[in-house]
């Protein structure tokens, strides 16, 4: 079998399945009409626990990892250990931390040995199931150091080792040897979690003895998802036997099958219905029909200049092409999956049509046929991206997705820009090359303003769901060079409020920077003293750790010095009034404040303006009057103590 990338399977989890996966995504948030990609990723992660077969060895994984918080899984290709993995980190999902797929060796990823990759509570995979003998021998002289830095914060981490590799003596400890399920349990799982009553499936199909015992987990997943569509686009009175049948037609080679049949096909009305039909399946007639005399256009073909009642209706067209509209109107192919085979024959053998298959798709999302529902949009971004992904053609799907977004501010162009993008993030093999080049995006030329917001939505709904310090940094380059909309900033500040290391890594990265307005406006909205001061992990705030408060000082500093008062006002008014809630406790942020002025160059104007501040937060102090009172005067005592002039008490109203 060749190798091959693949996008599967909506129903089921990534890597799973052959249908499609649907990933609706709008260029706002705010706007959109469909689950995030968090929310179908979090609903995939639920499905792959539902149908996955414990495999051998997974009750003792589950209590090493228990026990120690670390857990190394052994096992040969195809048993299911990477499912496994990620089961076993998802029984530890709770409110603290994230999941944190690390990737050593990546440019912007830190090292395995820095104690700022692990956050408390988080959730770590670290697959290196494909690496290299020399990656897999650097990645375990970190190992140790990651191990230590795991049970500190109280994380969990599960490895997937390169099978065959050598493992040190002082990490056999956590290595857990995974064995192949049954096949036959794993395929009566599926069709049991696609909802095939058991007694259609109860007895064996003979023809699948290969399969089960030799096939691996991703096969046999593969196939079982083949029978739920055969049984769901079956004819009445057939059965197992019959929908195993098309399954294994489906999945077998239909190259010359396919040829033969464009071969027959000489027209180009005739092939472009085929085309059509392809990549729109399960489309209304009327779609199909619209769609092909679109694709017609675009690719410069003549109409038919027969007079009208002289055309072929649709259903002898469609028969012409192997398909037919059923009952609800909408149209398939009469064998499953000839779709698939319809594509790889296009895109393979018409090298040319490629670039007029992107223009045509572009225009077919934007049409606003109401017919064409967004299902179906996101089902034709991902059919062509898949075509892009399976040949390698990287550089052409991010090309595409680009020149999508800048097409004017059509929502449906956005969307499917995402939807591209998020199809190469996603799709195995792939995933690192999009994420560098979403990384180039960001930081070398600054986006259109179309384009950055495709950027923000892949970030904070794609990229951050595994690979949160990535998706952090990429959207912090797009918050210090947007104009006007903020929403970048507002992505970025949403993102850190998810985790206390990732608000950390950003201050410390804020506090090393050139201090441009946008930086430190990006400060002035990661600042808020709430997360700050408040315990997290192991009970204290990141305001009382001396790496965190150097950051603080040093861009207070920057924002107290190059930013007009009524710029920063408002953000020291929120320390001013938590320091009067927390009273003694707050006085902590006031001596950041005071350290902070204290650096100024004019530090006697700044003082002032500060102690102005208190005075005039005490007005609108939740505390209550009192309490703010009490709160400047604390402050106009620290002033003085850093003027060098001793502590004062603050003067009668």
């Amino acid at each position: 079998m060749s190798a091959h990338s693949r996008i599967d399977n909506a129903r089921g989890p990534v890597h799973s399945g052959s249908g499609d996966i649907h990933v609706h995504a709008a260029p706002d948030p705010r706007e959109a009409d469909g689950p995030s990609f968090r929310r179908i990723a979090d609903d995939q992660l639920a499905w792959l626990r539902r149908v996955l077969v414990a495999p051998d060895g997974m009750g003792e994984a589950r209590s090493r990892l228990a026990r120690t918080g670390t857990v190394i899984l052994d096992g040969a290709p195809g048993s299911g250990r990477t499912s496994a993995a990620r089961v076993l980190l998802r029984e530890y999902q709770r409110d603290a931390g994230v999941l944190h797929e690390l990737l050593p060796g990546e440019d912007d990823e830190l090292s395995l040995r820095d104690p700022d990759l692990v956050g408390t509570g988080d959730r770590l995979l670290l697959d290196l199931s494909a690496a290299d003998s020399v990656r897999w021998a650097a990645a375990q002289a970190d190992l140790p150091a990651l191990r230590k830095t795991v049970h500190e914060q109280d994380a969990h981490l599960v490895v997937v080792m390169l099978h065959g590799g050598a493992l040190d003596a002082d990490l056999q400890h956590y290595r857990v040897e995974i064995g192949r399920p049954r096949g036959t349990r794993v395929l009566r799982r599926h069709l049991r979690t696609h909802g095939v009553p058991y007694e259609q499936y109860r007895r064996p199909d003979p023809s699948l003895a290969s399969l089960l015992e030799q096939g691996t987990m991703r096969e046999i997943a593969d196939f079982a998802d083949l029978v739920r569509r055969a049984r769901e686009t079956a004819r009445p009175g057939d059965g197992y036997t019959q929908w195993c049948a098309s399954a294994r037609k489906a999945q077998a080679d239909r190259r010359k099958e396919v040829a033969a049949l464009f071969a027959q096909l000489r027209e180009g009305s005739q092939r472009a219905l085929l085309i059509s039909v392809s990549m729109l399946h399960g489309a209304h007639a009327d779609v199909i029909h619209r769609m092909t005399r679109l694709l017609l256009r675009t690719a410069g073909s003549p109409d038919d200049d027969l007079p009208l009642l002289q055309h072929k209706d649709l259903a002898e067209r469609l028969a012409e092409v192997s398909a037919e509209a059923g009952p609800d109107g909408h149209v398939r192919f009469t064998e499953l999956d000839h779709d698939t085979a319809v594509r790889t024959h296009v895109w393979d053998h018409l090298p040319d049509l490629r670039r007029h298959l992107g223009t045509w798709t572009a225009l077919t999302v934007d049409a606003g046929d109401p017919l064409l529902t967004r299902e179906l949009r996101d089902r034709l971004v991902a059919q062509l991206a898949g075509e892009y992904l399976r040949t390698g053609n990287r550089a052409g799907l991010a090309s595409l997705a680009e020149s999508w977004s800048s097409r004017g501010t059509s929502r449906a162009g956005q969307e499917a820009a995402v939807h591209a993008l998020t199809c190469g993030l996603v799709a195995p093999g792939h995933g690192s090359a999009f994420r560098q080049k979403v990384y180039q995006w960001c930081v070398q030329k600054p986006p259109d303003a179309e384009f950055a917001q495709v950027l923000i939505r892949v970030c904070a709904d794609v990229i951050a769901v595994s690979h949160p310090d990535q998706a952090m940094l990429r959207l912090y380059h797009l918050a210090r060079r947007e104009q006007g909309t903020g929403r970048a900033r507002e992505a970025l500040c949403d993102l850190v409020a998810t985790s206390p290391r990732l608000r950390r890594r950003l201050l410390d990265r804020l506090a090393r920077q050139r201090h441009t307005p946008a930086e430190m406006g990006i400060f002035l909205s990661v600042c808020d003293p709430g997360p700050l001061i408040g315990p997290y992990g192991h009970a204290h705030g990141l305001v009382e750790e001396p790496g965190t408060q150097d950051s603080l000082t040093t861009c207070w500093n920057a924002v107290l010095s190059g930013l007009p008062r009524e710029t920063w006002q408002s953000s020291v008014v929120g320390w001013l009034h938590h320091a009067a809630l927390l009273e003694r406790r707050g006085d902590i942020l006031l001596d950041l404040l005071v350290a902070a002025a204290g650096r100024c160059d004019g530090r006697g104007a700044t003082f002032a303006a500060l102690y102005a501040s208190a005075r005039e937060a005490e007005r609108t102090s939740p505390a209550g009057p009192s309490r703010a009172a009490a709160a400047s005067d604390r402050l106009l005592q620290k002033i003085s103590i850093a003027q060098g002039i001793g502590p004062l008490t603050s003067p009668s109203p």
